[in-house]
């Protein structure tokens, strides 16, 4: 996997797995300046990196579980995907849904990534789908949600 770092981000680690069976490599943040997200707020860091990812992979972006935990920041649009043919730098969209504001500091993980392989599906129009025991049924249909009065 082909990976270019932006000009002026010599100083900041590239994506690295912490632990030998760790599933994702951790991201850094390229912030130039400490930025900080308020509660509520939503913003796009940057890692500055770029990335070639074969055909038939993806990227995808989730959050760091520590920072949900500790912080109560996530990735709003997670898992996240970066597609084979995007080229452009790395950011991250972070959400801030704590009582307390953030920072973000340079060289701060803040994310992790993990490769898949894609599979594409084929579409096939049809006048109706084949009915199953389910049919509509969703949104706790099946028990996982709250229990009925």
């Amino acid at each position: 996997m082909q990976i270019q770092r932006e000009p002026g981000c010599e100083d900041l680690p590239l994506p690295e797995y912490h632990t030998a069976q760790s599933a994702g490599l951790d991201l850094y943040a390229a912030v130039e300046k400490e930025t900080e997200i308020a509660p509520g707020e939503v913003k796009l860091i940057p890692t500055g990196i770029r990335l070639a990812i074969p055909a038939g992979y993806e990227a995808q972006i989730r959050p760091r579980s520590g920072l949900a935990l500790h912080s109560q920041i996530g990735i709003l649009n997670s898992p996240g995907t970066i597609d084979a043919d995007y080229r452009g730098v790395v950011g991250v969209i972070l959400a801030n849904s704590g009582q307390q504001p953030f920072v973000v500091r340079r060289g701060e993980r803040i994310a992790q990534m993990v490769f898949s392989k894609v599979e594409r599906a084929a579409l096939e129009e049809v006048r109706k789908i084949e009915a199953t025991e389910r049919g509509d049924g969703g949104f706790g249909h099946t028990g996982t949600g709250p229990p009925n009065d």
